[in-house]
C-alpha cells in the first residue's frame, strides 16, 4: 500500500503529464496540424501522440524531442507544463529572440529582478583575500546546507579554457574582469540556492562588486595578515617565503586598502585563531536567517 508521500508524488506526476499533453495539443492546433500530420513529421505513432495529448502516455525523452522539433519549439517550452502560464509565455518569447540578444536580456533581468531581497539572501557569496578560508568553509557550508558550492575563479578558467595566470597574461585585468562578470551573471541567473567563493579582487571592479552585493548575501571571511600568509604557504605556495618581510608589508597594505570595500558585505566572520569547526559554526550562524 502506498504511503501519503508516494500518493502525492503519483498525483504530481499525473498532473504534469496532463499539462504536458495539453501543451503539445495546443501547440499542434496553433500550427493547424492534424494529429496524424504531426505524428508523421515527428516519426512517432499516432496512437502514442494521442496518449501523450490525453496525459496517459509516459513521455520518452527522445520521442518528445522529435515532437518538439516537429512543432518548432524547444523541449523546455513543453516541459514547463506545470509552470505558471506567464512563465510559459516568457519562455516562448525568449525562444523567439536571436542568440545575440540573449546576453542583453539577461543583463536587464538581473538588473530588474536579480536583487529581489528574498532571492538575494538565498545566494551566499564568500569574499576576502586568499588564505582566509573561503574554499574550506564554503565547501563545508554547502555540504551542510545541501546546495552546490561554486568557486568563481574556476568558472572563469572553464569559460576561458585556460588557467588564471594565462588569462591575466593574455588579456590583462580588464579581460579577466569581463570574464568574471559574465560568469557571475550566468551563476546568478541559473542558481538560487548556492554557496559561492569569489576572488579577493572582485571588490576592485565597482560594477562586478555591486552586482555581487545586489544579488547575493555576502560574507567577508576575515583573517589577520599572519593567518593569510601561513595558510597560503600551507597550500604549497612558497613565493611569500622569498622576501617574507616585504611580502608581509604588502599584504598588510592590501588589507588596509580593501577593508572599507570588504566591510560592505552583509556580515563578517572572523577566522583568525579559530579552528575550522568553530569558524564553520560562526558562518552557519551568520547565514542561517538568510537561508531559512
Amino acid at each position: 500500500m502506498l504511503d501519503a508521500a508516494a500518493m502525492r508524488e503519483r498525483t504530481s506526476d499525473a498532473t504534469f503529464l496532463l499539462g504536458l499533453g495539453q501543451k503539445v495539443r495546443e501547440a499542434r492546433e496553433q500550427r493547424g496540424l492534424a494529429r496524424k500530420m504531426l505524428a508523421e513529421a515527428a516519426e512517432v505513432s499516432e496512437r502514442y501522440l494521442a496518449q501523450l495529448e490525453m496525459g496517459s502516455g509516459n513521455a520518452s525523452v527522445v520521442l518528445l524531442r522529435r515532437i518538439a522539433s516537429a512543432l518548432n519549439v524547444r523541449m523546455a517550452f513543453l516541459l514547463a507544463a506545470d509552470s505558471a502560464p506567464e512563465r510559459s509565455l516568457i519562455t516562448g518569447f525568449l525562444e523567439s529572440l536571436p542568440d545575440q540578444k540573449l546576453d542583453q536580456v539577461l543583463r536587464r533581468l538581473i538588473a530588474d529582478f536579480g536583487n529581489d531581497e528574498h532571492v538575494r539572501r538565498k545566494r551566499i557569496a564568500l569574499i576576502g583575500l586568499r588564505g582566509a578560508g573561503k574554499s574550506t568553509l564554503g565547501t563545508a557550508l554547502a555540504r551542510l546546507m545541501r546546495r552546490p558550492f561554486i568557486e568563481l575563479d574556476r568558472e572563469v578558467e572553464l569559460e576561458a579554457g585556460m588557467a588564471l595566470a594565462e588569462i591575466f597574461l593574455l588579456y590583462g585585468p580588464t579581460g579577466y574582469r569581463d570574464l568574471e562578470r559574465h560568469c557571475l551573471e550566468r551563476i546568478i541567473a541559473a542558481q538560487r540556492d548556492v554557496v559561492l567563493s569569489v576572488g579577493g579582487g572582485v571588490v576592485l571592479e565597482a560594477d562586478n562588486y555591486q552586482l555581487l552585493l545586489g544579488s547575493c548575501f555576502t560574507v567577508w571571511i576575515k583573517a589577520s595578515p599572519t593567518e593569510h600568509m601561513s595558510r597560503v604557504i600551507a597550500q604549497g605556495d612558497l613565493r611569500p617565503m622569498r622576501g617574507h618581510e616585504r611580502a608581509m608589508e604588502d599584504l598588510k597594505g592590501i588589507l588596509v586598502a580593501r577593508e572599507p570595500l570588504y566591510g560592505r558585505a552583509d556580515v563578517i566572520v572572523e577566522t583568525s585563531g579559530q579552528s575550522v569547526t568553530r569558524s564553520l559554526a560562526a558562518l552557519r550562524a551568520a547565514v542561517t536567517p538568510a537561508s531559512s
